[in-house]
């Protein structure tokens, strides 16, 4: 299929695939809408660039991150948390825009979690070689809400298993424009991202950027 028939694909017929009770991938689902995806990330990254945060045990992440929302997801030798702060400009993170809120929005609704209504966006950028270890997101106070992951520019494995860390994980190809939403008895799976292979994107060159919004509060 040519990136000329994608961007004609209608978002409200996605091709849906069942990973688990309350997890759902949306095959093409962002694809209609990716150049002004790319151009919305572009104008957030101006304003809070990308950072290689560190985790509590003084780990520097091979992912670089930043975020937008009422909150911010940030990692450091403190703790994991949520903060309306940038760490590293002292100001608010940059306001989420329509087109992102509404695409998270219908995402969710499109797999069953109607009423969806996201407060953060944790922004990951992976250049080759970047993963992201298993885990699950538990860091939110609205453990009713699903989480929306988007992914774009080059393709990654996402593994995705159970509530435990020992459940096997499966693995799945996300290409651009995918999004997978889980929540219900999937919102604390266990996830990751294996290392992202070398290649080159139309789009987005050597990179994947992940959007994954949250209902954080």
């Amino acid at each position: 299929m040519t990136a000329d028939l994608f961007e004609n694909l209608d978002a409200s017929a996605p091709i849906r695939e069942q990973l688990a009770v309350g997890a759902v991938l949306l095959r093409g689902f962002a694809r209609p809408r990716q150049h002004e995806l790319v151009a919305a990330i572009q104008a957030i990254t101006a304003q809070a660039t990308f950072r290689r945060m560190f985790t509590p045990g003084g780990h520097q992440m091979s992912v670089a991150m930043t975020n937008c929302g009422e909150v911010g997801w940030v990692t450091d030798r403190s703790g994991y948390r949520y903060d309306a702060i940038d760490p590293d400009s002292g100001r608010p993170w940059p306001s989420m825009p329509p087109l992102l809120r509404d695409l998270a929005e219908q995402a969710a609704a499109e797999a069953g979690f109607a009423g969806f209504a996201p407060d953060a966006c944790l922004i990951n950028c992976y250049e080759p070689g970047a993963k992201m270890s298993l885990h699950q997101d538990r860091d939110e106070r609205n453990m009713g809400a699903p989480i929306v992951s988007v992914s774009l520019g080059l393709p990654a494995t996402f593994l995705f298993g159970g509530p435990k860390r020992s459940d096997k994980s499966q693995r799945y190809r996300l290409e651009h424009g995918d999004v997978v939403v889980w929540g219900g008895p999937a919102r604390l799976a266990f996830h990751g991202v294996a290392p992202l292979a070398d290649g080159e994107h139309g789009l987005l060159g050597r990179k994947r950027i992940n959007l994954t919004f949250r209902r954080a509060r």
